[in-house]
């Protein structure tokens, strides 16, 4: 059936075409009477205006877009839905693009943005070869905001957490239980999140461990019983007694391996993992990991993506750094439960540093 227009609508209710539009923008403007006819042609015709399009001629859209890096991570999950609910607060709508960490993916999803002119984009971004086509959106007038990726660009705001400090604190866990031999696994090193977790690993440790690293292609369940494999192939006496994983996916994959190969964790192999997702707690052997505020990273990133597309002339770029906790289950303690956060001010939620004075 076709769809009826608003030239349509005007015909059947004897008005001109400027007067439906102010029943459906501005209602106050129209006589009763008048109005009441326009809002019986619309319900008689069927008609349903085209948002899209309206705001397409106005030169501005009401949606904003998040590129997530791998939407079959619960962390992105949580991260979505913080910025849905600060896009909801704020009266927009939310469109999801899943790059899979996937380059030329993520570049045919930010050439459709940019033809549809969202409001913004939220991004977390594959790599940083990235940056020259989101540059190329910002000189169009798109705003960009970087979700759990850091960045001292003085014209764009980034909202992440401190990962070289969860890389430590997962370290000095490791450390203080007394293992000397340590695996970092993770992938690929072009993600500077894993980088940084690296780094902050090696920080944390004495001189007096040894640190295998694994490389792993991705961040999946999957890449994490691969390198599980390697692990369990090891002799005992060569094999790591700790391990930490650059996220949980990894961690749960190399757990699955260790109970598949008999191989005892706590006991054997202790694991740490990284972002603290719903399944780390609900593992067969409750999973030991560094927390992130996922949802806040979301709701602050569309915050900020917000304030800019709103008032672009007096919004201040800004960096918002977020600290992680490590909380602590039996795959790396059979004793203790318990969070332990890093020594800060209760009321350090987050460092916000502005962007063209970054820390």
């Amino acid at each position: 059936m076709a769809t009826s227009n608003i030239k349509e609508v005007a015909q059947r209710a004897g008005v001109s075409i400027g007067t439906v539009s102010n029943v459906l923008n501005h209602p106050d403007m129209v006589a009763p009477s008048t109005r009441q006819r326009v809002l019986e042609a619309i319900a008689e015709l069927g008609y349903v205006r085209n948002d899209s399009a309206r705001q397409l001629r106005a030169g501005r859209s009401r949606t904003i877009a998040v590129v997530a890096l791998d939407l079959a991570n619960p962390f992105f999950t949580d991260v979505l839905r913080g910025a849905e609910t600060a896009g909801e607060d704020g009266g927009v709508n939310i469109m999801i693009f899943n790059s899979g960490e996937d380059a030329a993916r993520e570049r045919r999803h930010l050439d459709v943005l940019e033809e549809q002119r969202v409001l913004g984009v939220l991004i977390t971004p594959v790599s940083d070869a990235v940056d020259t086509r989101l540059e190329q959106l910002i000189e169009r007038g798109i705003p960009v905001v970087l979700v759990d990726r850091g960045s001292g660009q003085h014209n764009r705001c980034s909202v992440a957490v401190d990962d070289v400090l969860g890389g430590r604190l997962a370290g000095e866990h490791l450390a203080q239980q007394g293992h000397q031999r340590i695996a970092f696994v993770g992938g690929p090193f072009s993600l500077p999140q894993v980088t940084d977790r690296h780094t902050g690993l090696v920080a944390a440790l004495t001189g007096k461990q040894q640190l295998q690293v694994l490389p792993t292609s991705n961040l999946t369940v999957a890449a994490g019983r691969r390198a599980g494999e390697r692990i369990a192939d090891l002799s005992p006496d060569a094999r790591p007694t700790g391990v930490f994983c650059a996220n949980d996916l990894l961690a749960l994959g190399v757990l699955q391996e260790m109970t598949m190969r008999g191989v005892r964790v706590p006991q054997d192999v202790a694991i740490v993992g990284y972002d603290d997702i719903d399944f780390a707690a609900a593992a067969a052997v409750p999973l030991s990991s560094v927390r992130q505020p996922r949802e806040q990273l979301g709701r602050a990133a569309a915050q900020l993506l917000l304030e800019e597309a709103n008032d672009p002339h007096r919004h201040q770029h800004r960096h918002v750094v977020f600290r992680p906790e490590l909380v602590v289950r039996e795959s790396s303690s059979r004793t203790t439960r318990r969070a332990a956060r890093a020594p800060r001010s209760a009321a350090a939620d987050a460092r916000d540093t502005a962007a063209h004075d970054p820390a």
